[in-house]
């Protein structure tokens, strides 16, 4: 999670200016808080997260002690790939998050039958996404969410319709999914090639080698 700082800067002859931060890391919104206290012509100094939050110096202090090892700063990239002559789905999933002071990786497959389309595949990649964010308790927090397939991240988006009553039952979970455990999410369309892990856990999935690995990242 970031947040934006603002605050209301004192200058000589009693004036007074607004200033409002970059989006910064939890921590150093508040060190930045702290330095701007001492000075002591920085005043009502407040801060809003990416969800519209605000918070106070001793609110943000206590937030900060309380999610310390919680599951911030997520990213996950997820990919369908489709057997046509068995209507089976590889599903993969590359989830990155930190946990405190330490930085995490999740790959994750799973093979699954009664497919339609490649499309169909995409999403269910993409539902699979986040029952993994819910196993791995991130909720209430901002997500992005990346993957090759610009049709899909669109109509979740809302920007493009979806007409395909399969695909849009499809649509309807995923949105539930992510409202339940009250995750923003943010979508970005990236390339094959940016996506090329995710892309093999799938085909992995349609060749039968199942995997599911949590690693810590240096």
């Amino acid at each position: 999670m970031k947040y934006k700082l603002e605050w209301v800067f004192t200058i000589k002859g009693g004036g007074k200016v607004r200033f409002y931060s970059d989006w910064l890391e939890g921590e150093l919104a508040l060190a930045t808080a702290v330095e701007l206290e001492k000075t002591g012509k920085a005043h009502e100094l407040a801060f809003e997260d990416e969800i519209g939050t605000e918070w106070s110096m001793k609110e943000m202090r206590r937030l900060l002690e309380e999610t310390e090892e919680e599951p911030h700063d997520v990213v996950i990239y997820f990919d369908g790939g489709f057997m046509k002559d068995t209507n089976e789905a590889g599903l993969g999933v590359v989830l990155f998050f930190k946990q405190g002071r330490k930085k995490f990786r999740v790959r994750a497959n799973e093979r699954i039958g009664e497919m339609e389309t490649n499309n169909e595949a995409e999403y269910a990649a993409l539902y699979f996404a986040a029952t993994l964010l819910e196993e791995y308790g991130i909720k209430n927090i901002p997500c992005e969410i990346r993957g090759d397939s610009q049709g899909v991240l669109k109509q979740l988006e809302g920007e493009w319709p979806c007409y395909e009553e399969v695909l849009n039952r499809w649509l309807d979970r995923i949105e539930k999914k992510l409202e339940s455990s009250g995750i923003k999410p943010s979508f970005k369309v990236i390339s094959r090639s940016e996506n090329k892990e995710a892309d093999k856990l799938a085909s992995q999935a349609l060749d039968g080698k199942r995997i599911h690995a949590k690693t810590q990242l240096l």
